[in-house]
Order: structure tokens, then C-alpha cells, then sequence
């Protein structure tokens, strides 16, 4: 006739409630929420949530779909904070005014910290640093950034540099970037775009640039906050991140190279004369200096700072892919 250990109808009306307040949880997330606010409360198994939201009618059936290999190439710096962040754009959102939103998003590997959220009306530099630079300031700087080979992350000219890229280069921050058509090996930070897309992609569409940037901050602060996560041991990313202690500075420091490395300048025009020959690098570093390290006979390995350019070919005068 009865259960002693049923849960009580103010407990089920909670975890209700909290679901509505946020529609992208699941029980696990709910209850994870829960026990943070109220650790007084004897909270039911995330089962047990599971079956009571089921039956408000607040659970969807999803369709199946093979998922995707979470890591196939482990990172090398993913280990402890700011060890390696990631970088992308959200895909694109049309505004009221008839223009399009591109979601810049940035995360710490590690915490699964959303780093920044920013809404931006392009994929350029002009719009890209100003972001960085206020992530800079706030978080401090990481060892190394993660990005796919887009614009304005990548380029085809010598290794790939772009404008921000190099930027980073300067600012002493490894610069990595995964393979050619594998978003999976980014899957941590595409896995943050599904919950926010799921959240309030539809808050997105249409609206203006305010409502849109209002809408991505309020998402960063649940995600950030609120939101469990079942790699971090069931805690939120705000409770795992720790901002780095290397310092942002917007003065950048004159680069130094090896006593065993040939220093050059590179011309206006994107060329560097090296052994009698005019050989082109890129103009993106003109008026720069790069290092350059004998490594065969005939070939020679070109960096900027630490990054790898790429290898001289003397018998061809031209610039090899690394």
C-alpha cells in the first residue's frame, strides 16, 4: 500500500523545475545542479530522475546515431589547465538587420572552461584579436591554441601563418591545428558547440546582435557554473579552472634565436637571400627576422621564433612544407 522510499512530490516538483529553467540538462545534470544548491536534500538516483521527468513529458527521445571516437589523436598539452586551448566559430546565425552572427567560442581543454563566447559579424583578424585579447587579459596566457585550418586561423603561405597565428607565435603561445576534414580530433570543444547550439540556437535566429551576445553570456555562465561534467568527476568546468600564470603583455618581446642558427631578414617582398639566393618565404613576415638551422647538405629548417616554417630546398631555391 505504500513505499517508504518514494520520492516525496516536493522533491519531484525540484527536479522539474529545474529542468524547465534548463531545458538542455539531463537528469544527471539536473540532479548534479541540485545537490550543489541544496546538499541538505537527499536526492533521488539519476535514474529515478530520469523516470520522473519522463513522466512530465520532459524527456525526448533521440534518434541514434554512431558517435564519434572522442579523442583519435590525444593532444600533448590537454593535461592540466591552459596547458592547450581551442578556437573556433559556431557556424552562423542570421540577425534581424539582415547581417550574420558567427559565435567566436574559446575553451581550456582540461577544465572544459568557455573561455569567451563572443558574437562577431565575420571570421577576421580585425574581429578575432580584440576577443583574444580581452581572453588574454582575463584567463591569462596558454601554452598552446588549438584551431581548425579556416580563415583567420590558418592560410596556405609558409606554415600555414596567418596574421593572428603569428601574433600568437609572438606572444610565445604553440600554435596547433587538426587535420583537414577531422573536427573529431577537436572533440572536446565540438562537443560544447552541440550543447550550445541545442540550448539556444533558436534564441540565435533573427535576432539582433544584442539579444544574440546577451543569450551566448547567459549560456557561458550556466555551462560554466551550473552544468556538470561527467569527465571533470561530475563537477562544473568553474570548479576546475584555475587562470594561468603567464601574464598578458601587449608590448612583445624582441625575438631571440640559437647561437647555432643563421639569422635573416626578410625583405619587403617576402624574400630572404640566403647562399647567393633570393629565396620567397612570405610577405606576412616582412621586415621580420628568422632563424635558419643546417639539417642536410642541401636543406636548411626555417623558423620563426620556435615555429616551424618549413625546410629550404637550396637545389630548387624554394620553400618545402614542414
Amino acid at each position: 500500500h505504500n513505499c517508504p522510499h518514494t520520492v516525496s512530490e516536493e522533491v519531484a516538483e525540484r527536479i522539474v523545475a529545474t529542468k524547465r529553467a534548463h531545458p538542455s540538462f539531463g537528469p544527471k545534470k539536473v540532479v548534479d545542479l541540485l545537490r550543489v544548491e541544496q546538499p541538505g536534500v537527499n536526492w533521488p538516483a539519476d535514474s529515478t530522475a530520469g523516470e520522473i521527468l519522463k513522466a512530465a513529458g520532459l524527456v525526448r527521445k533521440r534518434r541514434y546515431r554512431r558517435p564519434y571516437p572522442a579523442d583519435p589523436q590525444p593532444f600533448e598539452m590537454g593535461n592540466r589547465p591552459n596547458a592547450l586551448w581551442s578556437i573556433d566559430y559556431k557556424g552562423q546565425y542570421p540577425t534581424a538587420d539582415g547581417s550574420w552572427c558567427y559565435p567566436l567560442t574559446l575553451t581550456d581543454n582540461a577544465s572544459r572552461y568557455l573561455l569567451g563566447c563572443q558574437a562577431v559579424s565575420a571570421t577576421s583578424y580585425a574581429l578575432a584579436r580584440p576577443a583574444l585579447e580581452w581572453a588574454f587579459h582575463e584567463h591569462g596566457l596558454p601554452e598552446g591554441i588549438l584551431s581548425d585550418n579556416g580563415s583567420p586561423f590558418a592560410s596556405r603561405g609558409a606554415g600555414g601563418l596567418t596574421r593572428l597565428s603569428k601574433w600568437w607565435v609572438e606572444l610565445g603561445i604553440r600554435v596547433h591545428r587538426t587535420r583537414p576534414g577531422t573536427p573529431t580530433q577537436n572533440a572536446r570543444h565540438e562537443r560544447m558547440h552541440g550543447s550550445l547550439n541545442r540550448a539556444i540556437g533558436g534564441e540565435l535566429r533573427g535576432a539582433d546582435t544584442r539579444t544574440q551576445q546577451a543569450a551566448l553570456q547567459a549560456f557561458r555562465q550556466e555551462f560554466n557554473e551550473q552544468r556538470s561534467h561527467e569527465a571533470l568527476n561530475r563537477q562544473t568546468p568553474a570548479s576546475a579552472y584555475q587562470p594561468s600564470q603567464r601574464i598578458y603583455s601587449p608590448v612583445l618581446r624582441p625575438i631571440e634565436y640559437a647561437a647555432d642558427q643563421q639569422v635573416r631578414s626578410v625583405r619587403q617582398n617576402g624574400e630572404i637571400k640566403c647562399r647567393g639566393q633570393l629565396i620567397y618565404l612570405s610577405e606576412l613576415l616582412a621586415q621580420h627576422r628568422v632563424g635558419l638551422r643546417e639539417i642536410e647538405g642541401d636543406r636548411l629548417e626555417v623558423r620563426y621564433s620556435f615555429y616551424l616554417l618549413g625546410y629550404i630546398n637550396l637545389r630548387t631555391s624554394r620553400l618545402e612544407p614542414a
